[in-house]
């Protein structure tokens, strides 16, 4: 979809139209099938990885949540502005509130959040739900973690995407049954 990455110079290239054509081809034979109330997207229109750049993200962002309205799906997962690559945040100007107040269905912020951001996001509504993976992954037990306030694994970047079935996707500690904030 991005303009910097996309060279087609078919239907599926050139125009803002155009090169969102495939996914939301795509998306609508999936509603067709399964049903809209069981569809949902990711969109990272802001993300720069792999020199994948548009030249105006916010634009490509807010067609694409104004397209998908017209399919009804149950929720758009966005990833923040300012999450440039999976491993570096900046500050950035830009945000997803417009994409969100555009969007109709469900609306999911990603993006480097911690417990006191994310409650702010939703206090704020910015969005509806806030996506936390990485932290996720390293907290089994996450929403008690985050209701009791209490200290977080910290997660290994360097056993993400990895093919070992165990290390660092079972073997974070839970935190103790009496609840102090203890790890197991």
């Amino acid at each position: 979809m991005k303009d910097q990455v996309n060279d087609r110079t078919d239907e599926y290239g050139g125009s803002l139209e155009n090169r969102c054509r495939f996914p939301l081809e795509v998306v609508e034979a999936v509603v067709n099938e399964i049903g809209s109330d069981r569809v949902g997207i990711r969109l990272s229109p802001f993300a720069e990885y792999a020199e994948c750049v548009d030249s105006n993200p916010k634009q490509l962002g807010l067609y694409m949540v104004n397209a998908l309205n017209k399919y009804g799906i149950l929720y758009c997962h966005m990833v923040e502005p300012r999450m440039k690559t999976v491993a570096q945040k900046i500050e950035c100007p830009d945000s997803l509130v417009p994409m969100r107040k555009a969007f109709n269905g469900t609306f999911i912020a990603a993006g480097g959040y911690e417990r006191e951001d994310g409650m702010k996001a939703i206090a704020e509504n910015r969005a509806d739900l806030v996506a936390f993976g990485r932290w996720f992954l390293a907290n089994p037990d996450l929403p008690k973690r985050f209701a009791l306030d209490a200290p977080l694994n910290k997660y290994h970047r360097e056993t993400f995407y990895t093919s070992d079935p165990v290390l660092g996707y079972s073997d974070y500690p839970f935190l103790d049954d009496d609840s102090n904030g203890v790890a197991s």
